[in-house]
């Protein structure tokens, strides 16, 4: 794929991985990008940033919670006016909680699957029924490791990233005839503000948000419709495959004591 002059949407764009794709896409050669995320001033320090690292960049911020539909069908419609179309979406929002399943309180299940799941889809179709009129887009549909192998402590969030990755494949087989292309990103470990709360596992190195951001861009250069981030990844990813019991018994002799 060629990133030269196009217009990218990335949502969580304010912090973590979100943040770090959106820089790298800044030196990448695009032409335009639209920030979306919850908190205005980061969005703001993050234009600040781009403009000091690419200042050919129009950086646009959209301050918006993915959870409330109606202002997402609101934002698109108006950011398509104002800007033309959007190229590249990158569906990067998102919320972890670690708990055990049976110490988990329903508001934290609900808060996941809200801005996880549901303000993902909301913010896909808006989009990807724009694109099918252009016949022209790339959507990128930030899932995790954690939606190939899930992990004990995480039962929600894993369950919004496998059903990410269905969703995705059921989607770019649905949009492929429009030329509409869908891939799915699934970062391992990595070190934002995100998961520093989180216990971490034995034996899986945190990788940096740049690093992360830097396999996606050099992933969406070659085509890819599935990206994952370090040789941990691919070897946690053929172990399941092979052997999920061995998997299994990796998985639980990684938890960290409390």
């Amino acid at each position: 794929m060629d990133l030269q002059n196009k217009t990218v949407l990335v949502t969580g764009a304010s912090r973590g991985i979100g943040r770090a794709i959106a820089i790298e896409l800044a030196q990448s050669g695009i032409s335009r990008l639209i920030a979306v995320a919850r908190n205005r001033d980061n969005l703001i320090d993050l234009s600040r940033e781009i403009w000091h690292i690419n200042p050919h960049v129009e950086v646009v911020v959209v301050p918006l919670d993915l959870t409330r539909s109606i202002e997402v069908n609101t934002a698109i419609a108006t950011a398509w006016r104002d800007y033309g179309p959007i190229h590249i979406l990158v569906n990067c929002a998102g919320v972890a909680n670690q708990k055990p399943f049976l110490q988990t309180r329903f508001p934290e299940v609900q808060e996941e699957i809200s801005l996880n799941l549901l303000g993902l889809y909301a913010m896909t179709r808006c989009v990807a029924r724009r694109m099918v009129s252009q016949r022209e887009g790339t959507i990128v549909n930030v899932s995790s490791l954690m939606g190939k192998v899930a992990a004990p402590t995480m039962a929600t969030y894993s369950a919004t990233k496998f059903a990410i990755l269905g969703f995705s494949q059921a989607l770019r087989n649905e949009l492929a005839a429009d030329n509409i292309q869908v891939v799915t990103f699934l970062p391992t470990l990595t070190d934002t503000d995100m998961v520093r709360d989180l216990k971490q596992f034995r034996w899986v190195m945190a990788m940096t948000p740049q690093r992360v951001a830097k396999t996606l861009v050099n992933g969406l250069r070659r085509d890819k419709t599935e990206i994952l981030v370090g040789w941990q990844s691919y070897l946690a990813v053929f172990c399941q495959n092979i052997a999920p019991w061995l998997m299994d018994r990796i998985v639980m002799l990684s938890m960290t004591s409390a």
